[in-house]
């Protein structure tokens, strides 16, 4: 075995420059797999981490009747009392954060324009607001006791050209089915490097949130958080409860889940599209070593070398290619994924184009299970297409081979 790796690579150095770039050939697509795999992976991971963070959490517990699509507000539909129940909430073991939360549509209105926005009632001191608390790049985050104070996106704003202390002019629905309207103060303005989300949000306190809305004492969900969102579904059962729904992260992403699946299953394609083309090369760097030998194919099988060692010495030949070039594409896929996994890859507001949240920047993820599938399957690969040459050269008939036919 020893002796035939010896004698791959002695053939292998006899045009060098021709093997280096059939190596390459590999490495190059390995390591736009490994890259392309990081974004996808980065992408979906990132819009389930931004949508649990600031929509769905790890759970939501909700009246029975309610419908996310409706964003009714009869009291029929919401939760009453809902800081009682949160604090019961609070008590299930492996529950950091319970709040009560009320959704409302809204219309800003403007000399040219009325805007729809999503309105957010909340509960200012709870640790779920963290996200915006984190990302206030002017004034102040709202208070609790602040009557007339809202924080808006950063894309709000500079679409409606309003900054920190202007008023603007907001009108929603309320719980009788009629619409109030009133102005409020914008003490605040947040990025979190979401344009769909920072350029619809606006977000006040729930007791005046429940007061413009005439909702009085009732919420839309309660919003909570987990030490470990894998026990989302033994939580949820523990908080079930006639008269409530229990949804978890997983059914109120499920539109990302899904889009996670359609896209690996088009990964899977692409990536057999680009080893193919980078096993091409390497099977036209054999083919083109079986006609430059083949009086020496022939000398090999006169003088006793039988057909399934040199179809077993080209194998090894593309063994060596395909090792050499996946060791070099592992290396400069990893750095590549590094480097966008630190600054990202800038996609503006491309992901105001899609029904999930999108940031405006993609960040490489690299998982082993990704490397490992994608460097076993890039192996394998060149190996199958090198069987070709590799048959080739072992039916060669001796003599036709001596007089190089």
């Amino acid at each position: 075995m020893f002796q035939l790796i010896k004698m791959a690579y002695r053939n292998l150095n006899r045009n060098r420059r021709r093997s280096i770039l059939s190596a390459l050939a590999v490495s190059f697509g390995l390591a736009l797999l490994l890259f392309m795999a990081a974004m996808v992976q980065g992408e979906m991971q990132g819009a389930m981490q931004t949508s649990i963070a600031l929509q769905s959490g790890n759970l939501q517990v909700r009246a029975a009747s309610y419908v996310e699509e409706k964003s009714s507000l009869k009291w029929e539909d919401l939760v009453a009392n809902p800081d009682q129940v949160a604090a019961q909430i609070k008590s299930v073991p492996h529950v950091t954060i319970a709040t009560p939360r009320l959704f409302a549509s809204g219309i800003i209105n403007t000399s040219q324009e009325a805007i729809g926005v999503q309105l957010f009632g909340i509960d200012p001191a709870s640790a779920a607001n963290d996200p915006i608390v984190k990302g206030m790049i002017a004034g102040n985050f709202i208070t609790a006791d602040d009557p007339n104070g809202i924080n808006i996106g950063q894309t709000l704003a500079q679409r409606l050209g309003v900054k920190v202390g202007d008023s603007i002019d907001l009108s929603a629905n309320t719980a009788s089915g009629g619409i109030n309207e009133q102005n409020f103060i914008v003490r605040g303005i947040f990025s979190t490097d979401t344009p769909s989300y920072d350029e619809s949000t606006i977000m006040m306190p729930l007791a005046k949130a429940q007061a413009f809305t005439g909702t009085q004492n009732h919420a839309s969900t309660i919003f909570i958080m987990l030490d470990d969102r894998d026990l989302s579904n033994p939580v949820a059962q523990a908080l079930t409860s006639p008269g409530y729904q229990v949804l978890t992260w997983q059914k109120m992403n499920d539109l990302v889940l899904q889009t996670e699946q359609l896209a690996n299953s088009y990964m899977v394609l692409f990536y057999l599209i680009v080893l193919g083309i980078t096993a091409t090369v390497v099977v036209n760097t054999l083919i083109m070593a079986v006609y430059e030998r083949t009086r020496e194919i022939g000398i090999m099988a006169a003088i006793g070398m039988k057909g399934r060692r040199i179809m077993s010495l080209f194998l090894a030949e593309a063994g060596l290619l395909a090792i050499a070039g996946i060791v070099a594409g592992l290396i400069m896929g990893w750095l590549i994924c590094v480097y966008f996994a630190h600054y990202g890859f800038y996609i503006g507001s491309i992901g105001t184009n899609y029904a999930f949240l999108l940031g405006d920047r993609i960040y490489a993820m690299l998982t082993l299970g990704d490397a490992i599938n994608l460097t076993l399957i890039a192996l394998v690969i060149t190996l199958v297409a090198s069987l070709y040459p590799a048959i080739l050269a072992a039916r060669l008939e001796p003599v036709e081979a001596l007089h190089g036919n």
